[in-house]
């Protein structure tokens, strides 16, 4: 009885050790969070603690809701970021395109404007500004002020968005929207809001517009531009010079009394996304695009998407397992020769694009007449046939998903490149064997010649003999030269 009281007190001394040790930890934190600046003033410096493993917060809003600071990302990169402290989600970030690395040796610092720089002190990041204290608003807006009454803004993170945007920040046409795999984005047109895919180098396809309704308000030609801005209430406006909206997109709060956070963010599949925080977690209460198979590439490189029945691939051998059939490409067929064919075709029926209606067609062709106009195209990846209206579409980038419908008459051509690297890989390889072959083999033959001439020495057959004149002459070896020592014949495969 005695053994079980004491086991009983030991196991009840390590629990009330346990509950110590956690309280005091996320108390310590609380007070990291709370010793955190509210405000940065000229000469402010901080570079990255190499023992952060997540987050290192540098600013906070007054209600503790959001934070600046660095981002330790894939472990070895640094960003800065805006986080929503409670779910550790990022609201807005430095737009880079190749982050820096994490280390003490890089540095923000605020001198009137901030500056990054990396651990060779190259400047990556700069607002170029001369302001007197940088802010963290409750809205997740990062200003830079001059101390003025009322203060004068100088630069804020609200004209520079990300992949994301909060509640009542205005999004205007000289502004974008990148996701974060940096393949897709978001921009204004002139009536309308329209998603682009960076599907080829230096050029983007439409995938998605969303015109005014103008149900409430007209949108005036010449009358200005139009911009968006999202709503506490739980919609996506649309305005062009006044209060009425030309167009509203309600969300699922829509007029619902809401305490939360609202946020609209670009994803890396490609569609726009709205998600309300509700005290707990991310409620989704928008999508752009609700079918899986309208999404611009959702099946990856040369897939084949059908509804309800998800992704497969287009020549039908290929298992669709790791998110594509055959590898993603870049480019054209131009200059590589298009007359050698450094490409392979494949052809499928009862396919058609998820966006056709934004791509731009050509009429009064055949189905032969529609691939050979892609065939002599050098730009063109793809063409497809709709045999009812003669239309054709020609594909200027390398071939995303297509999706799968009912009717066999819809056809679809598409060119496969070669991989002509992988070629001339695989003959270089062949050369370069062959070379090591033939080096390895004259090495064998003269490690044996030697090896022969010691032996026949041994022997006594190899020795040099004195002639009665007193001359010298070899002994009775043989001539190996031509005998020994063949060309030797270096075969390249070639790689169809």
């Amino acid at each position: 009885m005695c053994g079980l009281i004491t086991n009983s007190a030991a196991t009840h001394s390590r629990a009330v050790s346990a509950l110590v040790f956690i309280t005091l930890f996320h108390f310590l934190i609380s007070v990291s969070t709370a010793a955190t600046r509210q405000e940065l003033a000229r000469g402010f410096r901080a570079s990255p603690d190499m023992v952060v493993r997540s987050f290192q917060p540098l600013l906070n809003d007054p209600t503790g809701n959001f934070s600046l600071g660095f981002l330790r990302v894939q472990e070895t990169q640094l960003a800065v970021v805006i986080l929503h402290v409670a779910s550790s989600e990022t609201i807005w970030t430095v737009n880079l395109t190749t982050l820096p690395a994490w280390t003490d040796r890089a540095l923000l610092r605020f001198d009137g404007g901030f500056v990054l720089s990396d651990a060779d002190g190259r400047v990556v990041w700069s607002t170029d500004t001369a302001g007197d204290r940088a802010v963290l608003l409750n809205s997740s807006n990062l200003q830079i002020q001059l101390a003025r009454d009322p203060p004068v803004v100088l630069w804020q993170s609200f004209d520079f968005p990300a992949d994301t945007l909060v509640e009542n920040q205005n999004f205007s046409s000289e502004m974008v929207l990148i996701s974060s795999n940096r393949a897709y984005s978001a921009r204004l047109g002139a009536d309308f809001i329209g998603l682009y895919a960076e599907f080829n180098e230096g050029r983007s396809q439409i995938y998605y517009r969303h015109r005014a309704l103008q149900a409430k308000a007209q949108v005036i030609p010449g009358g200005g531009p139009i911009h968006l801005q999202l709503h506490s209430d739980g919609y996506l406006g649309m305005y062009q010079n006044g209060s009425v909206p030309v167009d509203l997109q309600a969300f699922n709060t829509f007029q619902k009394p809401a305490n939360g956070f609202l946020r609209l963010r670009l994803d890396t599949d490609g569609n726009l996304r709205g998600f309300y925080w509700e005290g707990s977690k991310w409620d989704l209460v928008y999508e752009a695009i609700s079918e899986q198979c309208e999404l611009p590439s959702p099946c990856g490189s040369y897939g084949l998407c059908e509804p309800g029945a998800g992704c497969s691939c287009l020549n039908n051998r290929t298992v669709y397992t790791s998110g594509q059939c055959i590898p993603a490409d870049s480019g054209d067929f131009c200059g590589s020769g298009v007359a050698k064919k450094d490409f392979w075709v494949m052809r499928r029926s009862g396919v058609e694009l998820p966006f056709k209606e934004l791509m731009s067609y050509r009429t009064g062709f055949t189905k032969d007449q529609c691939e050979s106009f892609c065939e002599t195209n050098c730009s063109c990846w793809g063409s497809l046939y709709y045999n009812a209206t003669g239309f054709c579409y020609l594909v200027d980038y390398p071939v995303r998903t297509v999706v799968a419908v009912a009717d066999g008459t819809k056809t679809g051509y598409f060119k496969v490149r070669q991989a002509p690297s992988r070629a001339k890989l695989k003959v270089g390889l062949e050369i370069g064997l062959g070379i090591l072959a033939g080096i390895v083999g004259i090495a064998v033959m003269i490690l044996g010649f030697a090896s022969y001439r010691q032996w026949r020495r041994r022997r006594g057959i190899g020795r040099f003999f004195e002639d009665d004149d007193g001359s010298v002459s070899p002994g009775p070896y043989k001539d190996l030269g031509s005998a020994s020592f063949k060309s030797i014949e270096m075969g390249s495969g070639f790689v169809r």
